[in-house]
């Protein structure tokens, strides 16, 4: 039987950082094992490492972890708050469970080290673009929760939370929304949100857009969106007219 030449190693295998080594690292990082290898490298595994439609990325279980996190911080936040209404229990939990905190867990863990991404990403893209860093932190909870079960992963953001959700709360609205709000109590009339310019690269693009309210100095805002651009420009006039202060910001 003729012996087969031993295959190339793929090109994008030199950005992999999910090997038995690593994950071993991770497993003592977080104080947890896990049977499903195959599993937890999925979770730290982002999409532009797909090299056949069997591949799988961290996409699904990210969506699990959000649901886990989510019913997680609700009940503590339930059972922490009891004068809270709705209102200010929602504004609380999307504080806590937004991409800026994720991607702070995911820094106070260490994760960006272990994300396993292609060549289509920059080197150090994926350790330092939030979005990667917090849907990474949501998808390595479902993983905790489908190997370990609901009050393993219930204990393990408890844990990682605990100095955010002991410390300081800044629960505050979207800033357009609070824009919003104000200007029509100032001026009976919505923001308006006008588009400058567009620049930098395809995959790194770079909005400015300028916010007015009648009355009031223009703002200018920039983003890697527009919506960001916009909530930037209408957060700016907030904090001029003193409606929101730096400490919230």
């Amino acid at each position: 039987m003729a012996v087969q030449p031993a295959a190339e190693p793929h090109p994008d295998m030199a950005r992999v950082k999910g090997g038995a080594d690593a994950l071993d690292r991770l497993e003592a990082r977080l104080g947890l094992t896990f049977a499903d290898r195959a599993r937890l490298q999925r979770a730290l595994t982002h999409s532009s490492l797909k090299r056949s439609p069997t591949d799988a990325s961290y996409e699904r279980l990210e969506f699990l972890g959000d649901r886990v996190l989510g019913l997680v911080i609700a009940q503590k936040l339930f059972e922490t708050h009891p004068k809270s209404d709705e209102g200010d229990l929602s504004l609380r939990l999307n504080t806590l469970v937004s991409a800026q905190t994720c991607a702070a867990i995911a820094d106070e863990i260490g994760l960006a080290e272990f994300i396993r991404h292609g060549s289509d990403l920059k080197r150090a893209a994926a350790g330092k673009n939030r979005s990667i860093r917090a849907d990474v932190v949501e998808s390595l909870i479902a993983t905790i929760y489908l190997e370990h079960g609901l009050e393993t992963a219930r204990a393990f953001v408890l844990k990682r939370w605990a100095p955010h959700l002991e410390g300081p709360q800044v629960a505050r609205r979207d800033p357009k929304t609070e824009l919003q709000e104000w200007a029509h109590k100032r001026a009976g009339a919505p923001p308006v949100y006008e588009l400058l310019d567009r620049s930098g690269p395809d995959h790194e693009p770079v909005f400015t857009v300028r916010a007015s309210v009648e009355g009031v100095e223009p703002t200018e805002g920039k983003g890697a969106s527009k919506r960001v651009a916009e909530q930037r420009a209408a957060e700016a006039i907030l904090l001029r007219e003193g409606v929101w202060t730096a400490e919230t910001a």
